[in-house]
Order: structure tokens, then C-alpha cells, then sequence
């Protein structure tokens, strides 16, 4: 009976085919590992994609700027609107709503409208006069970062409405009151008398510069 024996030489082939096997197996985990976790990061089913769809801006009209922006006044007002319904009542149907609405209200000079007798210089050129209109007050410009909805109450039917129609209700009539109320506060304030008190600054200082040594202006509703 003859039995066969391995060699050393054989022992070492095969030693160095099993590490060959196991370094080809260890490279193809660690590839299925980084390839997966790549396909996950790609294909997550459970992540969220972002894709921005909107069209190129259009510029549709460009305006010269012929005015002076005096000044400016920040305001803030609590909106409480109520809406009731005639015979049912409030925990049934109607609502209650408290809006902080904040934003600022320009005070500015319209220079666009000034007559070539806007401005009166004396003969030795030492002396102008200028006559100058009003100013007035730009439309309230609300700030959304600052405007938002306090509180509100809601009955019944107004939630169930809203559920419904998957909206939390309009708040563009909050917006305009808010607007209302601000535009109100500065008419009642003293924002426009800042303003003219500015623009009368600026241009004694402006014409000054020139070389005027006596600058007077003067409002065309005074004498």
C-alpha cells in the first residue's frame, strides 16, 4: 500500500492560495460595504429629494429712482380679529385671532415733479433759495420674519372646515389690516415732519458744499 505524502512545497502553495482567497474575500466585503452604503446614500428610499424647478426671473420694467428717502419708522401692532357666528355659538362656529404684524413705513420727497423755479439763486451766486414739496409716506412694508399669528381660537365647524380643505385658514386679511393699522400709526405720527426735517438738512448741506454761503428751504405750501 503506498500512501503519498505532501511536501513543504505544496504546503506553502497552498498556504498562499488560501491567503489569496482570503484577501480577494476581504476585498470584495469591504467593496460590497462602501458600494452599499454609496447606494443607500444615492437611493434612500426613505430620504427626501429637492428639486428646484423654477423659471429663469424676468426683469419686466426698471423705473428711475427721483426721490429722497427721508426717513423711516418701524412699527408693530397686535391685530385681534374676531369673527362670531349670528346664532351659534362660539365653541360651534366662529373664530379669534391674534397677529403681531411688524414693519416699517418710508417717509420720502418726490423730486421728479420740481419746475425749472425750484431753485432761486441770488446774482453774486452767494444765496439760493429751494422750494421743495412735502413729503409723504410709502405703503407699509410687513416683515414676515416678524409677522405671525399669536394665538387663535376656532370652533368646531371652522376646524373641521379646515381639515377638510387641508388649509389652516387665510391670513391675507390679517396682513391688510395689520397694513391699515400701521398706516394709520404713522400718518398719526410725527414720521413725516422727521422726514421734511431731514430733506431740509440735506439740501443746506448739498448746496453749502457749492459754495452757497445762505441756503433757504422752504416747503411749497409756505409763504
Amino acid at each position: 500500500m503506498t500512501t503519498s505524502r505532501t511536501t513543504p512545497r505544496e504546503v506553502t502553495s497552498a498556504r498562499r492560495r488560501w491567503w489569496r482567497y482570503a484577501a480577494g474575500f476581504l476585498v470584495l466585503a469591504v467593496l460590497l460595504v462602501v458600494g452599499g452604503r454609496l447606494a443607500w446614500t444615492w437611493l434612500n428610499p426613505l430620504g427626501e429629494q429637492v428639486i428646484d424647478r423654477s423659471q429663469p426671473v424676468l426683469l419686466q420694467s426698471i423705473k428711475d429712482m427721483s426721490r429722497f428717502e427721508a426717513a423711516t419708522g418701524n412699527f408693530q401692532v397686535v391685530v385681534d380679529l374676531e369673527k362670531d357666528a349670528n346664532f351659534l355659538p362660539d365653541a360651534i362656529k366662529g373664530t379669534r385671532t391674534l397677529f403681531v404684524g411688524a414693519g416699517g413705513v418710508d417717509a420720502y420727497v418726490d423730486f421728479s415733479a420740481l419746475g425749472g423755479d425750484a431753485v432761486t439763486v441770488s446774482q453774486d451766486r452767494t444765496q439760493a433759495t429751494v422750494r421743495l414739496p412735502r413729503s409723504q409716506l410709502e405703503k407699509p412694508n410687513l416683515d414676515n420674519s416678524r409677522s405671525y399669528v399669536f394665538a387663535q381660537q376656532r370652533g368646531l365647524f371652522d376646524r373641521v372646515q379646515d381639515f377638510l380643505s387641508g388649509s389652516p385658514g387665510d391670513q391675507r386679511e390679517l396682513y391688510l389690516l395689520a397694513e391699515k393699522k400701521i398706516t394709520e400709526a404713522a400718518v398719526a405720527s410725527d414720521l413725516r415732519a422727521r422726514a421734511d426735517a431731514n430733506t431740509k438738512a440735506m439740501m443746506t448741506g448739498l448746496l453749502k458744499s457749492l459754495g452757497f454761503t445762505k441756503v433757504t428751504v422752504k416747503f411749497t405750501d409756505e409763504p
